[in-house]
């Protein structure tokens, strides 16, 4: 039996970032060293003059949902400027009708080096001098007081203002660098902004290019046309062909008797077009059908049809894309908690501890249950086997099987039992090296039937990673299951501060090590968190992103956040928070965080704080998008602040 779901839809992509927000107030008039086009300006919308548009090319694509749904850092294509040019673009601006003053576009500038490189900040099309209008990312480098309009909208405390609907229409923007500074104009022939620093930008690295990209948040931009060409190529207004697509939230489990559309409701597929021009488009707009027959448990192939061009109408050939999942009677119920053995570290700084010398203690594993640990570990780099050992064993210590490093290992369970495995590609005369100051996960799992799998993911010095994978170990007992991890003429130091004491450690600057968590399960961290207290992002962060660091949301404690899939979540948290009790409360506040991976596009997170004052605060993100359950992590980060895991 085929089951075909069919419908014409919305696509849209959504969401990232917000950082430190600047607060000054005030503008300057514009600079008599300015370019030639800035100057003579005045603050009378009838009398704004556009300059010329030199050497532009075609490129029409769109940035957000035409239906104004895009969530904020929904954006566009690069545009590099080096240093001594100038970049004009147009396009047209459609605004949200609910007149939210920050809905419109932006510009974000980041270094450039043969990849995106510090992000020097934004500056948003509106012109609040109260408000978030720009604000900084590293360092202080776009001063508020060099910002001008002649906007005549204030939203105030209120952030609705009628008059955000003059901003619609065709807006011309300039980002000049022939002269030495940086001088910015946005303007649709009404309203216009203007940006004039005449010392060098950014203070650091002026020479280096810039990279400016638009974005949007609520609204839709229009690109038409360039005289940069954007890193991918422009785009013609001619109507393209689709040529290939990946299809992502495709569940790796649906629970047997679920409704087929109601289990592929999060599909998405991001299909090719020609010119290399890219949509992402959701599963009504797919032809899904599974084989074999999907009311039955089992292994099945989800084949996607997608027959459109660019531009929406029946394309010449429609192109094809499948993923596999399983039909099953019982949706897998593992839960995954991050731990950290003590001691925190085990054998000699100068790898004189020998084989079984020194251990951690013994730490349990119920059935279903996965122990997530990291480490960096440090070898001698004598012999293979010189790093850490996992011993699975009773609580009495009576041995299931001992697993090394380096895909070998022995006991009662491991002989005859076990599959070892590892990537096929490995080089022991690379890895051995590699081993000392590797950054190590281990994820060691009681399946409850009997067997017990261990998976170690080791992140070598050489920034090459490394899997190692011991499944099938039988464990006779699985109520009576533990682990711990010994040595052999190696270090193992176990990862449990992240960000300096002193919590001196700014945005982005310490990181925990990626924790996956498998389709169906739930894993479980805690900490004790302690804040500088200066403002409410001087906490722990969440980030939910792929194997490869790919965000899909970056979660604060605060109820904020941003990334891809951030827009579709729901953040919410416990009523009546006063944040000035809150605030202080979170130095030294004992945080258990859950992160669920519901194996069908879709995650949880949910977060209890227990503040110093003896009061508990809740802060749930319910619905964040991840394009692909199977490649699912999440990681903890600080902001003015540290981590201490338990």
């Amino acid at each position: 039996m085929k089951y075909i779901n069919q419908l014409a839809s919305l696509f849209g992509i959504a969401a990232l970032g917000m950082m430190t927000l600047t607060s000054c107030e005030g503008s300057d008039l514009y600079n008599l060293s300015a370019p030639e086009w800035l100057s003579g300006m005045g603050g009378n919308e009838e009398e704004v003059e556009e300059e010329e548009l030199v050497g532009q090319m075609e490129d029409v694509y769109g940035i957000g949902n035409e239906d104004l749904s895009s969530g904020f850092w929904t954006l566009g294509k690069t545009y590099v400027v080096p240093a001594g040019q100038k970049w004009q673009a147009q396009f047209d601006l459609t605004v949200n009708p609910d007149n939210k003053y920050f809905k419109n576009f932006y510009l974000v500038l980041n270094a450039y080096n043969e990849g995106l490189g510090d992000e020097f900040g934004v500056i948003r099309y509106d012109n609040d001098p109260t408000k978030n209008s720009e604000w900084n990312t590293v360092g202080a480098e776009i001063d508020r007081s060099l910002i001008d309009g002649n906007f005549s909208n204030s939203s105030g405390s209120d952030e609705t203002d009628a008059s955000v609907q003059k901003m619609n229409g065709r807006v011309t923007i300039t980002v000049d660098r022939s002269e030495g500074g940086l001088f910015i104009k946005m303007s649709n022939g009404t309203l216009v902004k203007t940006y004039t620093q005449t010392t060098p930008f950014p203070s650091t690295g002026a020479d280096g290019d810039i990279a400016c990209r638009i974005g949007v948040e609520g609204s839709y931009v229009s690109f038409v046309s360039t005289n940069i060409e954007p890193i991918g190529g422009c785009t013609s207004a001619n109507d393209k062909q689709p040529l290939s697509m990946t299809l992502s939230g495709v569940p790796t489990e649906v629970l047997v008797g679920t409704d087929f559309a109601e289990a592929m409701a999060n599909v998405t597929a991001t299909v090719t077009f020609e010119e290399g021009v890219t949509k992402d488009v959701t599963a009504e707009e797919l032809q899904l059908e599974a084989i074999p027959n999907f009311e039955e448990p089992g292994q099945k192939t989800l084949i996607a049809i997608y027959n459109k061009t660019f531009k929406g109408v029946n394309c010449d050939k429609p192109i094809i894309a499948s993923k596999s999942f399983a039909v099953v009677s019982e949706l897998s119920a593992f839960t995954q908690t991050v731990v950290v053995p003590t001691p925190i570290a085990i054998g000699a700084t100068d790898f004189s501890t020998g084989f079984w010398g020194e251990h951690t203690g013994n730490i349990k594993i119920e059935p279903k249950e996965t122990k997530v640990t990291s480490f960096t570990n440090y070898s001698s780099g004598a012999n293979n086997w010189n790093n850490f050992l996992i011993v699975l064993c009773k609580a009495d210590n009576t041995e299931y099987a001992v697993l090394r490093a380096d895909n070998f290992g022995w006991g009662s369970g491991y002989e005859g039992f076990c599959t070892p495995s590892m990537e096929a590609d490995r080089v022991w005369e690379e890895w051995l090296p590699a081993m000392n100051g590797a950054k190590v996960t281990t994820y060691v799992t009681n399946n409850g039937d009997g067997t017990a799998d261990v998976k170690a993911v080791m992140v070598g010095n050489n920034d090459k990673t490394y899997t190692q994978f011991y499944k099938g170990i039988k464990v006779s007992d699985p109520e009576n299951f533990y682990f711990r991890f010994t040595v052999d003429g190696s270090r193992l130091v176990f990862d449990r501060t992240i960000g300096a004491s002193n919590n001196s450690t700014g945005f982005w600057g310490a990181h925990s090590a990626n924790v996956q968590v498998i389709s169906h399960q739930v894993s479980t961290i805690n900490f004790t968190n302690y804040s500088s207290g200066v403002s409410n992002w001087n906490n722990f962060l969440i980030v939910l992103c792929k194997a490869d660091n790919t965000e899909y949301a970056v979660l604060r404690a605060d109820n904020f956040g941003w990334g891809d899939g951030y827009g579709a979540c729901t953040p919410s948290m416990e009523a009546g928070r006063t944040w000035e009790e809150w605030l202080p409360a979170m130095n030294g506040a004992k945080v258990t965080a859950q992160v669920f991976n519901h194996g069908n596009g879709k995650a949880d997170v949910k977060i209890v704080m227990a503040g110093n004052n003896g009061k508990s605060y809740t802060q749930d993100y319910i619905g964040v998008s991840i394009g692909d359950p199977d490649d699912f992590y999440y990681r903890l980060s600080v902001d003015g602040c540290h981590l201490v895991l338990e």
